[in-house]
């Protein structure tokens, strides 16, 4: 199917634009092993609001939390985009402005950095046959204010505290045809605003997808807190693929001892 558009897609102005992925060792060596990207399921990320409307969107929903009738309603709204959000597979890369500190502790202490460039990963989802999505990520929730519900919205937004991440997310749209929305409903029919139950078994947690590394990998950037031998790892990693990726050490690791 290759790429699709979506509604408020927003794109980088320069669609060569540089792109960071941090990974630790363990995800590099699959990496390198299966030349495979790999889309985890949007509800599955450490967020737990991952894929569902800013809090301070619902407040734009003209339901009352202390009404009754309107909390139901809300819950049941929230409760039902956590189900479909189930069918989002990402996959996060960072907009590279500059090296942080923060970037690399949070995302690869000990690991990489691959990096790419925008519209090289386009051409890599594009020869997908998946229903495949690629955009900048939206903060906060000013843009969507007067917005129709819309679940693309939601997934390419995350709360104002994430902004530092400067997310580039690659996605899949991998809908269940039998999928069921009330498993926020409990017995007694109360609404919930998270599933009461994991999807199905047959539901992956991650999906993943082939990739041409020496088409899409620029260069492989190693954390500044590595040691020799992780380096020469990593090289001979690369090496063994056949790949002529470039590998290098970060230029913070004349600072790591300075890093917090």
């Amino acid at each position: 199917m290759g790429i699709e558009t979506y509604p408020d897609q927003l794109e980088p102005q320069n669609q060569d634009a540089v792109i960071w992925r941090f990974i630790n060792m363990r995800k590099f060596r699959d990496l390198m092993t299966t030349a495979e990207l790999y889309f985890c399921r949007a509800d599955l990320f450490p967020d737990e609001r991952e894929g569902l409307p800013p809090e301070e969107y619902l407040a734009t929903f003209g339901l009352n939390p202390y009404d009754v009738n309107d909390r139901r309603e809300l819950l049941n709204h929230i409760g039902s985009d956590a189900q479909f959000r189930e069918g989002f597979y990402v996959n996060c890369w960072y907009l590279f402005r500059e090296e942080t500190s923060q970037m690399w502790k949070e995302y690869g202490s000990e690991g990489v950095a691959i990096t790419s460039r925008y519209q090289l990963l386009k051409s890599a989802l594009n020869s997908l046959s998946d229903r495949a999505y690629i955009g900048l990520v939206r903060y906060g929730a000013q843009h969507l204010i007067g917005k129709r519900v819309n679940l693309f919205r939601y997934i390419t937004t995350k709360r104002i505290k994430y902004a530092h991440e400067q997310e580039v997310r690659a996605f899949l749209w991998i809908m269940d045809p039998r999928a069921g929305i009330n498993r926020h409903y409990d017995e007694n029919n109360r609404v919930h605003p998270v599933p009461l139950t994991p999807p199905p078994d047959y539901v992956s947690k991650g999906e993943r997808r082939k990739v041409d590394l020496e088409a899409l990998v620029t260069e492989v950037v190693v954390s500044p807190w590595a040691s020799s031998s992780t380096l020469d790892e990593i090289k001979q990693l690369v090496s063994d693929t056949g790949c002529k990726i470039p590998v290098r050490q970060s230029e913070l690791a004349r600072y790591a001892t300075l890093l917090p």
